[in-house]
């Protein structure tokens, strides 16, 4: 195998990694909070953060350094509007992706604190949750559209 197709390999299987972490992490987490089990919150945050840790944040940091040396292998300018469009996407996903993060560590931690006093979760842990809900909608929506872009390649302006 070249090197090119190696990199297009790794690409290709760290974008499902990075979005099915994410997908799954929003699953599990979307359905912990809805529970009201103060138990499963706090192993399941405990869990999405190092989820993010180990394979989504590598991920990220690895496909737009994978596909801007994929594009210029394949003689695509970086200037290609569906280049550029994916790469806009791709910051709004991440500017949504960065509080989600925090947000994610803080309840992680206010769960946990709360399950060792034997304590209800802070006020502040329903007020992050709903912000983490919020911000991950936007982030999923311009990722499928980061997906699409990828594998249709359209011609979108000039």
């Amino acid at each position: 195998m070249n090197l090119y197709l190696l990199v297009k390999t790794l690409h290709i299987l760290s974008s499902v990694l990075m979005v099915g972490t994410g997908f799954g992490s929003a699953f599990y987490f979307f359905f912990a909070n809805r529970s009201g089990q103060l138990a499963a919150q706090a192993v399941v945050a405990r869990l999405v953060v190092r989820a993010d840790t180990w394979f989504t944040t590598p991920a990220v940091i690895f496909q737009p350094l994978s596909g801007l040396w994929l594009a210029a292998q394949a003689g695509w300018p970086w200037t290609t509007p569906w280049i550029v469009a994916a790469l806009a996407l791709y910051a709004l996903a991440g500017a949504c992706w960065l509080p989600v993060v925090w947000l994610q560590w803080r309840m992680a931690q206010m769960a946990a604190e709360a399950q060792r006093r034997g304590a209800p979760l802070a006020p502040a842990y329903d007020r992050y949750a709903r912000r983490w809900e919020a911000l991950g909608y936007p982030a999923f929506l311009a990722m499928l559209l980061v997906f699409w872009l990828m594998v249709n390649k359209p011609m979108l302006w000039g």
